[in-house]
């Protein structure tokens, strides 16, 4: 029986089967992982953080001008011509220091005339007094008129409200006269004069400033504060005042008091800051930088500012949850830090946050989670 040549058939059949079937489950091994590489390739890896608490510190500056505690322009309250002047620009004077002198003659003649108007009602009224005791006497006897001693009283009494009148005239005169002498109200500093002996002086309308006297011992500076720092401006708060003639130094206030009112064209808070000065290094009138110190809220949650997506529903961010799916959340922003920025609602903090979300990132989108690269590790 010849066998030979079926048996060798038979073989190449098998060899061409196997290698048919070889090649087969080659390409499908390929194409699965063909397939398996594009479906990992069509999810997305994303870097993820937590949001952090806690609130960086935070300060705003403000422009202020400097201006003196105490501060006040010196007039005449007499007519006359000075005669003389004892302090001048940048002296240190105390309360009721004499400053000027006032030659006051036409004020020195109505003084000495009202006094002598005031001897002559003195007089008229000692002989209406006489007059009506004698009167008096006399009615006792019938010896005048009901109507005579009413007319000795009244006279008597005219007499003494004219005294009265002279004698007030006098006073007034009098304290017209004192005001010849100029004096310091407080103690300060003289930061003007505008006079000199022989000028005249003139208490009317027309009266111009003498001297201005300032106390600098204490210094007011005043800041407009933005309406949405207001209510960090309350009295008691210590600020930090510098200026630029003395670098790298920081002058402590305090809020001594605010408006209470926003002005409505600024939209923004009057605030005054008091600062010592007993040294006298400050100056009224400079321009300070003042900084305040703003409270932070007591849990604060913050982001990388690049995890935030801007669209037309609001601000989101985008989250990792269960099996990788991702979730849209809104959330409200606070104050921008710079690098980070703090959310005010919409987390709990226990999300993992998309860090730079794809513009094509959406709502239920599976993505893998890139692992963070191990300390030490090069790339």
């Amino acid at each position: 029986m010849k066998t030979g040549p079926i048996a060798g058939g038979l073989v190449l059949l098998a060899a061409a089967g196997g290698a048919a079937f070889w090649g087969v489950s080659t390409r499908t091994r390929a194409l699965a992982v063909v397939t398996q590489e594009t479906h990992d390739m069509a999810v997305p890896t994303v870097a993820v953080a937590r949001p952090t608490t806690g609130s960086a510190p935070q300060e705003i500056t403000l422009p202020g001008t400097m201006m003196a505690f105490t501060d006040a322009p010196i007039y005449a309250r007499t007519n006359g011509y000075l005669k003389r002047w004892f302090a001048d620009i940048g002296t240190r004077v105390k309360a009721g220091q004499q400053l000027a002198e006032i030659d006051t003659p036409e004020l020195d003649q109505q003084l000495l005339q009202a006094r002598a108007d005031l001897g002559t009602a003195q007089a008229n009224a000692r002989l209406a007094q006489t007059t009506a005791e004698r009167y008096r006497d006399l009615i006792k006897s019938d010896s005048v008129s009901r109507q005579d001693l009413d007319n000795a009283n009244g006279g008597l009494e005219a007499r003494e409200a004219a005294v009265e009148s002279a004698r007030a005239n006098v006073r007034r005169l009098e304290q017209l006269q004192a005001f010849r002498r100029i004096e310091a109200p407080f103690d300060g500093v003289v930061t003007a004069r505008n006079t000199d002996i022989g000028a005249l002086i003139d208490s009317g309308s027309n009266a111009r400033e003498l001297f201005h006297v300032a106390n600098v011992s204490r210094l007011r500076v005043f800041i407009n504060v933005p309406q949405v720092y207001s209510r960090a401006a309350h009295t008691g708060l210590k600020a930090d005042v510098t200026l630029k003639e003395f670098p790298g130094r920081r002058f402590t206030g305090t809020v001594a008091r605010t408006s209470n009112a926003i002005d409505v064209a600024s939209r923004t808070l009057l605030t005054e800051i008091d600062v010592d000065n007993s040294k006298g290094e400050l100056l009224p009138g400079s321009y300070a930088d003042v900084h305040i110190a703003l409270p932070a809220p007591a849990a604060t949650l913050k982001l990388p500012v690049d995890a935030l997506i801007f669209k037309t529903d609001g601000l989101q961010v985008a989250t990792v949850g269960a099996g990788n799916q991702i979730a849209l959340v809104t959330v409200t922003a606070g104050r921008d830090f710079g690098d980070s920025v703090e959310i005010l609602s919409g987390l709990t903090g226990n999300e993992q946050v998309v860090v730079n979300p794809p513009d094509s990132l959406a709502q239920g989108q599976v993505v893998r989670v890139a692992q963070p690269a191990a300390r030490g590790s090069k790339p």
